[in-house]
């Protein structure tokens, strides 16, 4: 590969970059024959300087550190680098040229704002394939395929290759794919990687019926030229291959696969470092060469096969297609669906059928509930709502039950728990063994955790703070089927644990670290991967049972309203069950027994306040308001209480739907507002305190804006900034003000928020000078206020 140097501009010295000793611009290019057009000139090379990302780098647009005490520049989608290495240029010649294809071929495969110009007409390129023969066919090719192409293969034989979804010599036979089959000379292709150029994590579950063969693979160009990242099967061993675009990385499994049967696999890459881990085996560790550590991704992905890539006997030890079936492909926090675009991801293939051996294509879930297969039979996975052997019946959850494949996901703990940590829980279970709850610092590795679970009939409580895990173990075991009482506080080091009356149990963690932080999700009952538990933890398996209450810091845990997101949860044989207190009134279970608590609502005989369901709302169009809104300082000021994880509370915006709005609601139980001013959305969290706001107490929220500058405080906490981006200074609004909900709150929100408030708002003030009246919209569904 050749590699040119460029000098730098003298113009660097405008950036005050007093620390920048050398400046080294790498022009990385293809081997490609022919003159080079703009375009591809713009995209081959990348840059590389000494120093920091700041506030003084050169960077026009983006900026990525790299390591070494090297960084380098980039631009956003549209835009292309210019060969001094840090401005950015718009690509107005190529989007030119893409709509000029697009007419001549009267077909749009790609979002603009979503991939970049030269990446859809290379898409669109690539994807019109086989639509000619050969010059070496030795006829011209004439059978009937229907809706499949006709084309010859390697003895020249006239074959169909049918589009997808049909199957049969001729392609005669419809056949939906849910979870493909490839017979080694076929392959399904998506869209272009998106996020993943700095970190990407890919499960995989297959089942290969061939040592050798292609699973993945996704690159910059399609002579794989450059950056590139696949997975592939030699001599049966598992191997992941990637390219930053100045090194090969490779990582090899020690195990073999296992034929004729189902395989995990987890890719996990960040920057240069990568590991693979096959059928929940050894992790297997590796890196890639030189300074780069980005990969640019351009060409779809294409899943069984080569697609339509070249080079790959230079590159790889095979170039063979993969013989067998897939099931799963999840890339980061996207699960595809092998389903044909738009419904599904799938945007061409080639010889796919339905891997008809697999039990999930015979029992298929309902209400999106995922199919797994076992040893002798099926299981669905059903979302959290739904139960049944098919996910097919709704379910009001009342007092949650697990049957080993279940689990409920809740907001993280955070800093909450940093010093001190208190639970309280009621459990009932019906195995010796299983996990009750978890959460973590990291998704893999060992770091701050904590654990609670039984082994062998034991309660155990488990956390690590990050010098090394301590571990308390009841001292007899608990009854099955019967209810329990579990109590735990860790103070620093020290944490003491009690089960019902045994006696108490305390340990001091090892090492000099005295605090807790906890990020990722809570889970409640299991989770969903096993491979995220920390090996210290030795149970490997939900719990089986029912959970009647968790109580974090003396605050009491809505088990089921609360939860972000859970499966196969079911109701426990409880009195609750029944709605024995009505509706509109809350069923409390106490062990065996259960008392009804009404829940708080408005006091009707306050002034000026006012309720709201999620669907009731209330329109201000008046003048006064419309003027505060749109001036280019808004004080937003007032009090309000809820027990809602999520709503919208204020709106505004603009009837044509252009970039314009703010939007204050709630999200995972804490205050949040996002805004544009024409140059860009803006979001402001507050979550200084590490404590959610939907605890159905009154708290008060002041939102300033002036010009680009927003300023958040709740209750007279920490005041937390942002500055918008852009140049643009005014909230060019026309739709008036939005309080506790709109018309269609999806739509207003584009789908930020899916319904409205729920709970109750007092004393809103706008501009410090502006009282909101609220009183006359009391027990209205809707009322508009000019």
């Amino acid at each position: 590969m050749p590699i040119r140097l460029i000098q730098c501009s003298n113009k660097m010295h405008e950036f005050r970059l007093s620390s920048l000793l050398t400046t080294v611009l790498v022009v990385v290019s293809g081997m490609v024959t022919g003159e080079l057009s703009a375009v591809e000139k713009s995209l081959q090379f990348e840059a590389a300087f000494q120093g920091r990302c700041g506030h003084d780098s050169p960077c026009q647009q983006l900026c990525y550190e790299l390591h070494d005490g090297m960084f380098e520049c980039d631009c956003k989608s549209g835009y292309a680098l210019h060969e001094d290495g840090y401005t950015c240029t718009r690509n107005d010649s190529v989007t030119d040229k893409i709509k000029e294809f697009e007419r001549d071929i009267g077909l749009t495969f790609v979002d603009s704002n979503e991939i970049d110009s030269e990446d859809s007409v290379r898409f669109v390129k690539h994807l019109n394939l086989q639509t000619t023969t050969t010059t070496n066919s030795p006829a011209l090719c004439v059978r009937n395929c229907g809706e499949g192409v006709c084309a010859f293969d390697s003895r020249g034989k006239q074959i169909c290759r049918c589009p997808f979804g049909k199957t049969g010599s001729d392609c005669q036979i419809t056949n939906p794919i849910r979870y493909p089959r490839f017979n080694g000379r076929s392959w399904i292709a998506f869209l272009p990687l998106r996020g993943a150029y700095k970190h990407v994590q890919i499960s995989l579950e297959f089942r290969p019926e061939s040592w050798d063969g292609i699973l993945f693979l996704a690159s910059e160009r399609d002579d794989l030229v450059g950056d590139f990242m696949a997975i592939l099967l030699h001599n049966g061993f598992l191997e992941f291959r990637f390219d930053c675009g100045s090194g090969l990385g490779v990582v090899k499994s020690e195990e073999t696969v296992i034929l004729n049967q189902w395989n995990t696999l987890s890719v996990y890459r960040h920057r240069w470092d990568a590991w693979i881990q096959l059928n929940r085996g050894k992790r297997i560790a590796g890196r890639s060469k030189g300074l780069f550590s980005r990969i640019t991704f351009r060409e779809p992905v294409f899943i069984g096969g080569r697609g339509n890539t070249s080079g790959l006997a230079e590159r790889f030890p095979t170039d063979r297609g993969f013989v067998g079936c897939v099931r799963l492909l999840q890339a980061n926090d996207h699960r595809y669906d092998f389903g044909e675009a738009p419904a599904g991801d799938t945007i061409k293939s080639q010889g796919v059928e339905e891997c008809s051996t697999d039990k999930c294509t015979r029992s298929p879930c309902h209400h999106g509930g995922k199919c797994i297969t076992t040893s002798n039979s099926s299981l669905c996975l059903c979302p959290l709502g739904y139960t049944g052997d098919l996910c097919e019946t709704i379910l009001d959850l009342q007092v949650p039950s697990f049957n080993g494949s279940s689990y409920l996901r809740h907001p993280a703990l955070g800093d909450s728990a940093l010093s001190w940590l208190d639970l309280d829980l009621v459990f009932k279970t019906q195995s010796a063994d299983g996990l009750i709850l978890y959460e973590g610092y990291q998704k893999y590795g060992s770091a701050d955790f904590i654990s609670v679970h039984m082994i062998n009939g034991h309660v155990e409580f488990a956390f690590d703070l990050g010098t090394g895990t301590a571990s308390l173990r009841s001292p007899r075991t608990v009854s099955l089927g019967e209810w329990h009482r579990l109590w735990i506080s860790r103070t620093g080091k020290l944490a003491v644990m009690r089960v019902d009356n045994q006696p108490e149990v305390q340990v001091l963690a090892p090492g000099a670290f005295t605090q807790l932080s906890l990020p990722l999700s809570m889970y409640i009952g299991g989770v969903p991967d096993f491979d995220t538990v920390p090996e210290q933890i030795k149970v490997r398996m939900s719990f089986t049972g029912c959970i009647q209450k968790v109580v974090v810091n003396e605050k009491p845990l809505q088990i089921v309203r609360g939860a972000l997101s859970g499966a196969n949860v079911a109701n426990c044989p409880h009195p609750c069950v029944a709605k024995p207190c009505g509706d509109g009134v809350q069923c409390i279970p106490i062990f065996d027994r259960y008392k009804c608590v009404c829940e708080k609502r408005c006091n009707s005989s306050d002034s000026d306040q006012v309720s709201f369901d999620g669907t009731s709302f209330v329109h201000y169009t008046g003048r006064e308001v419309q003027k505060r809104i749109t001036d280019g300082h808004l004080d937003i000021n007032m009090r309000f209480r809820t027990t809602a994880l999520t709503g919208l509370i204020l709106w505004t915006g603009r009837s044509d739907r252009s970039a314009d709005f703010l939007a204050l609601g709630v999200q995972d139980g804490r205050i949040e507002v996002a805004y544009d001013l024409g140059s860009g959305e803006t979001v402001l969290r507050y979550n200084t305190t590490g404590l959610p706001i939907n605890d159905g107490h009154w708290h008060r929220m002041k939102f300033t804006r002036d010009e680009r500058l927003s300023a958040l405080t709740i209750d007279n906490g920490t005041k937390m900034f942002t500055i918008s981006t852009g140049r643009l200074k005014q909230l060019n609004t026309n739709t008036g003000l939005y309080l506790g909900g709109t018309e269609d709150v999806e739509k207003s929100t584009a789908k930020r928020y899916r319904k409205g408030f729920v709970g109750c708002i007092s004393d809103l003030i706008l501009n410090e000078d502006y009282q909101v009246r609220l009183s006359w919209s009391t027990g209205a569904e809707r009322v508009c206020i000019s």
